[in-house]
């Protein structure tokens, strides 16, 4: 932008007092704005990238514990005990697979509730030895599992899962 003015004659003057450094120190303002405003765009994009690698990072497959077993609770109410070794969007892959099993009197001495759930046995079952002789790994539709979980060693199931296995029963 030319800081002149037009004289009387049609030539051009100076303004007094009026420098082309002042003119230019306007839009280099508006350059640095624009730059800022870049560089915050690009900040935020980068953030935004480093939050999901790091959300991201966690899936099912990392969730895993490995060296123990899971239970995983299907939409049908069966939960089922093993080592979950696969997730990904379709299927969870289960192995070394046990449930429980309810096994109650079929003629209880009393007629009470109360008494009818004081002659159920609940053990636990390996997968395998069932009629269709299934074998010990399990495909799962991940629709139709709610979740599954990692077990501790000292829980109940996992004690019972041990002592099936150091009985030699397989």
């Amino acid at each position: 932008m030319d800081v002149r003015r037009q004289a009387t004659d049609g030539g051009m003057a100076e303004i007094p007092g009026a420098s082309r450094s002042n003119v230019s120190g306007s839009n280099s303002g508006k350059l640095s704005k624009l730059l800022a405003g870049l560089l915050v765009a690009v900040s935020v994009v980068i953030l935004a990238w480093f939050t999901q690698m790091a959300w991201g990072s966690l899936t099912a497959d990392s969730a895993v514990k490995s060296k123990q077993y899971q239970a995983v609770f299907l939409t049908n109410g069966q939960v089922y005990f093993g080592k979950v070794s696969h997730v990904d969007s379709s299927y969870v892959k289960v192995t070394d697979i046990y449930y429980l099993q309810v096994q109650q009197t079929v003629q209880p001495k009393d007629s009470s509730a109360a008494a009818a759930n004081n002659n159920q046995q609940v053990s636990l079952a390996k997968l395998g030895g069932e009629l269709h002789g299934p074998e010990d790994v399990m495909y799962v539709s991940r629709q139709q599992v709610l979740f599954w979980e990692n077990l501790k060693t000292d829980g109940k199931v996992a004690k019972a899962i041990s002592d099936y296995k150091a009985s030699g029963q397989k």
